[in-house]
């Protein structure tokens, strides 16, 4: 049975079955591997690549990560350089995942534990689903995943398995967030600009209001195609809501952060945010809000996309 190991929890309501408080462990400001690189010099990179089918190419460059937000473990800003790398344009979708599953036979770790996270929202709880997995994501006798929706409740040994099948790895945390904010250090809040909802119009598919208000309004209850709102500047889809994104990094405090946790390397990074409820509000749908989850954790509304390096 899974056994949902704990997880570091920041004031999200995502993870709220499984959260530890914060204690004392490792300090992180002198940590070599998270300080800014050198200054980027020109022609890194020629001046037209191809970029494969289904992905976008960030230059890289110095780019500013984490932000001023007086929620823990989201700064302080710091510097970081980040080498030119593919993305995927949207998150690995359920089709594309069955492919992975019947070409290579792999078991998720939602089908070896028999069950993952679902959320009731008649309840007002979370809950190990028996038979809940990437195609049901909410349990046996439910709708079925749309073949055009990001894959969920795949844990992110899960992810990192199937992207080396296709040949890609997760991206780092610092390339999400260069990718978010377009390559470019605007400092707006969404890939989009600074209003979650500019002008009225949801530029993505996000919960609205408190967690006992009915959703709908931006079109959808839970996840939406992929692609569904549109493009940022960049080209990509889906980097704010939908489903959180597992990121190969171990989530530990950035540099400078006068917190201190347990950081553990079976924690790792998730951002983007998702459909479902964050006690965060609308900041974690940021460009800059994290959290961290367990590496054998399905959730229901936690997905995923790869990168590569050029």
């Amino acid at each position: 049975m899974n056994s949902f190991k704990p997880l570091l929890c920041i004031l999200t309501l995502v993870f709220s079955f499984s959260c530890r408080q914060p204690s004392t462990g490792e300090k992180v400001e002198d940590r070599e591997d998270q300080k800014a690189g050198p200054v980027p010099s020109a022609g890194v990179l020629p001046d037209s690549l191809p970029e494969p089918e289904g992905m976008v190419l960030f230059r890289g460059g110095q780019i500013v990560m984490g932000s001023e937000s007086p929620l823990p473990n989201q700064g302080p800003p710091f510097e970081r350089f980040v080498e030119p790398f593919y993305l995927d344009v949207h998150p690995v979708t359920v089709g594309a995942f069955r492919k992975f599953i019947l070409e290579t036979g792999f078991r998720t770790e939602a089908d070896k534990f028999g069950n993952a996270g679902v959320f009731d929202l008649a309840a007002g709880q979370w809950s190990l689903v028996d038979g809940a997995n990437w195609e049901n994501p909410f349990g046996r006798g439910r709708e079925k995943a749309a073949n055009d929706h990001p894959v969920t409740q795949v844990s992110w040994n899960d992810a990192v398995a199937y992207c080396l099948w296709a040949g890609k790895r997760l991206p780092t945390e610092a390339e999400w967030e260069s990718a978010a904010r377009n390559g470019e250090n605007t400092g707006d809040r969404f890939p989009w600009g600074n209003e979650l909802n500019p002008a009225g119009k949801f530029m993505a598919n996000h919960w609205q209001g408190n967690m006992t208000d009915p959703q709908g309004a931006d079109g959808f209850v839970y996840t939406s195609a992929v692609g569904y709102y549109g493009y940022t500047p960049s080209g990509l889809t889906d980097m704010s809501g939908n489903v959180w994104e597992w990121c190969a990094d171990t989530f530990r405090p950035y540099p400078g952060s006068r917190g201190y946790f347990n950081v553990s390397e079976e924690t790792k990074t998730i951002r983007g945010g998702s459909f479902f409820y964050d006690a965060a509000g609308e900041e974690s749908l940021t460009v800059w809000y994290r959290a961290g989850n367990t590496t054998e954790t399905s959730l229901f509304n936690m997905g995923f996309r790869c990168a590569r390096n050029p």
